[in-house]
């Protein structure tokens, strides 16, 4: 098989790399940490001048129908610099929903701004009980005169703090359905929180929420399958950012490996160091293998298929971005843990990303239930 890229997608590759290189050193990143938005507002309009935020559009809105393998390229890319800009969240998880279940003037009101970065969405599937399953609904809406009331609870979405709009599930009497919520919506609470990884996310309280007829987004009854392959995409996305993190972690290893002296030697000489090394880089061939396999199918038909490969790739990539984050603190000793070193930033967004969307045992068990 040819996995050779095509010229356009070189183009974004670099592109993308060239960007990040040269605008978002990691002090950068740190400084835009501790902003209000949580991320750099600057590079998110930048995204969107270079048109990487409308990868995944069509050309009415302002894109280039990019599939799975583009956005793996922006994606990879994001993680190698530990990105904290919603682009898996509002591009490709929200932007997705909507193009795949918006009326035509949903689209049109919300895609051309999703596309060049001038607004953020993000998802909201989780819930306190549901334990990484967006089946398990508890949040009510019910029909009015007007639209439609919400009443529940929403956990742990990230950008939701800084989010013009909010995607998010809930139970009608026609079964799960689909809404978009406006985040200055009467009734609607946000409770914002850093995560572990640096970002920001909070939980949603919907105490009455009433909504206009026009919020659904699709059909009552109809909005699980939807948000289940958009999450799919979701998932492919975080494969892609974890490689590009893994990347940096093993070259940053192996560059201690090779410059840290102990006895008079560098420490990289020691053979039970260069086996743990090697078998860091075993992880890595295989995540990679796996991230590419999950972007080949993230854009195909829904399908048992298409949901094994996507569960086998959260699997393989999470466990082996946690071992190799691991192994990456060990053998840079107590350097490895310091705020001030990157390296401790990119463990801990490895470990993160083995959760977000579901972690490595709970994708297990589906893959098995798939079998």
């Amino acid at each position: 098989m040819d996995f050779s890229l095509t010229d356009e997608q070189q183009m974004l590759q670099d592109t993308t790399e060239r960007l990040l290189r040269e605008t978002y050193p990691f002090d950068v990143r740190e400084a835009a940490r501790q902003t209000d938005a949580g991320f750099s507002t600057t590079l998110w309009q930048q995204l969107g001048e270079l048109g990487l935020t409308a990868v995944p559009f069509d050309e009415p809105w302002g894109g280039f129908s990019g599939q799975g393998l583009e956005v793996h390229l922006v994606m990879k890319a994001l993680g190698r610099s530990l990105s904290l800009e919603p682009y898996l969240q509002s591009v490709v998880m929200a932007g997705g929903l909507i193009s795949a279940a918006g009326s035509p003037e949903q689209q049109d009101q919300w895609l051309p701004k999703i596309a060049s970065a001038s607004t953020v969405l993000t998802v909201a599937a989780l819930e306190p009980h549901s334990h990484y399953d967006p089946h398990a609904i508890e949040t009510l809406a019910e029909r009015t005169p007007s639209g439609w009331c919400l009443q529940g609870r929403k956990s742990v979405v990230v950008a939701g703090h800084c989010a013009d709009a909010i995607i998010l599930n809930a139970m009608t009497d026609a079964g799960p359905a689909l809404f978009i919520v406006p985040t200055d919506s009467r009734g609607l609470t946000r409770r914002s929180y850093p995560t572990v990884d640096g970002r920001k996310g909070c939980d949603l309280f919907l105490d009455g929420v009433s909504l206009p007829a026009s919020a659904l987004l699709g059909t009552p009854g109809d909005g699980q399958p939807v948000l289940d392959y958009q999450l799919g995409r979701g998932i492919a996305g975080l494969c892609a950012e974890a490689v590009g993190a893994m990347e940096v972690a093993t070259e940053l290893t192996l560059d201690y490996l090779k410059t840290r002296r102990q006895f008079g030697v560098p420490i990289g000489k020691f053979q039970v160091l260069q086996h743990r090394m090697v078998d860091m880089c075993s992880e890595l061939e295989q995540a990679r293998s796996m991230a590419l396999l999950a972007a080949s199918v993230a854009d195909s038909p829904a399908s048992e298929t298409r949901q094994q490969a996507l569960h086998a790739a959260k699997v393989v990539v999470g466990r082996a971005g946690q071992m190799i984050a691991e192994q990456a603190i060990q053998l840079h000793g107590g350097i490895g843990m310091t705020w001030e070193y990157s390296l401790s930033h990119y463990a801990k967004r490895l470990v993160m990303i083995n959760h977000e969307l579901g972690d490595d045992d709970y994708h297990l068990d589906r893959y098995a239930a798939l079998m």
